[in-house]
């Protein structure tokens, strides 16, 4: 099989699993399944096609990818799952989209969650060039391990400060631990995992530079698009002033000490 083949594959497989999660969250009436499809559906195709025999058996760094994809979206689409089954409101994404879109959210719904699978398959490729780069393994892979190690370290001590918080049950806005450091440490976290793929792929004479595609774009959608914007949105309306005094001491996405406002 041939690389071309297996990501041709790869798409129609994320088309398909994203058409599942349309369906799946228009049974439910809560679209924040969709994330958790989302999430499951990218580690699952990423780590299939790291393993797919393109150049003969499979190899170290084939596994090692494989896995780090698969722990990555495990990790997240249970977290995502767990929150939706037990009830958190809906995503203020989605919701937000159902307001706006009225009597037109599902069938505009559907056509956004392929422009998702598409951004899922970038994602693909950049596993797919870092499991399928040749030769034996480097101290680069130890330092890709490391980076994606970290990342969801990170973004799992994340979530559970978040939810620790809204346990507590004191109100207000989260600013404990690594949310007193990124207003979203959880979406920096998630960047700098894909970070750690390009370090797999990429050696001194270029080989495996589209892999650097998928941070690129999880930078751009988490930052500029889909992440930070609608969340701030709408902790901007829920909290008003408390958010804005928020934003001025803390930094929005990569963590900095916060700045003491006067």
């Amino acid at each position: 099989m041939t690389l071309i083949v297996l990501l041709g594959c790869a798409a129609i497989a994320l088309a398909l699993a994203m058409a599942g999660a349309w369906a799946l969250q228009r049974a439910t009436r809560n679209a924040g399944w969709v994330d958790a499809v989302w999430s499951g559906a990218t580690g699952l195709v990423g780590a299939a096609c790291a393993l797919a025999p393109v150049a003969g058996p499979i190899d170290a760094r084939q596994l090692i990818v494989a896995t780090l994809a698969a722990l990555w979206s495990a990790r997240l689409a249970w977290h995502i799952a767990q929150r939706t089954a037990g009830g958190a409101p809906e995503d203020a994404r989605y919701a937000e989209f159902r307001r706006d879109w009225g009597a037109a959210f599902e069938s505009r719904l559907f056509w956004f969650l392929m422009i998702q699978a598409a951004a899922a398959w970038v994602l693909v490729l950049s596993i797919t060039l870092a499991a399928h780069r040749p030769g034996p393994l480097r101290p680069a892979d130890a330092l890709a391990i490391a980076v994606l190690a970290a990342s969801v370290a990170g973004e799992a001590i994340a979530d559970a400060q978040l939810r620790a918080f809204r346990r507590a049950g004191s109100g207000g806005i989260c600013d404990r631990g690594l949310w007193g450091w990124s207003r979203h440490p959880n979406y920096f976290f998630e960047f700098l995992a894909w970070c750690a793929y390009p370090i797999f792929a990429i050696d001194l004479s270029g080989h495996g530079l589209a892999a650097l595609a998928g941070p690129a774009m999880m930078f751009w959608l988490l930052r500029y698009v889909s992440g930070v914007p609608p969340l701030e949105k709408s902790m901007l309306a829920r909290r008003g002033d408390a958010f804005r005094a928020y934003q001025q001491r803390v930094s929005a996405f990569v963590p900095l000490p916060p700045s003491k406002v006067s």
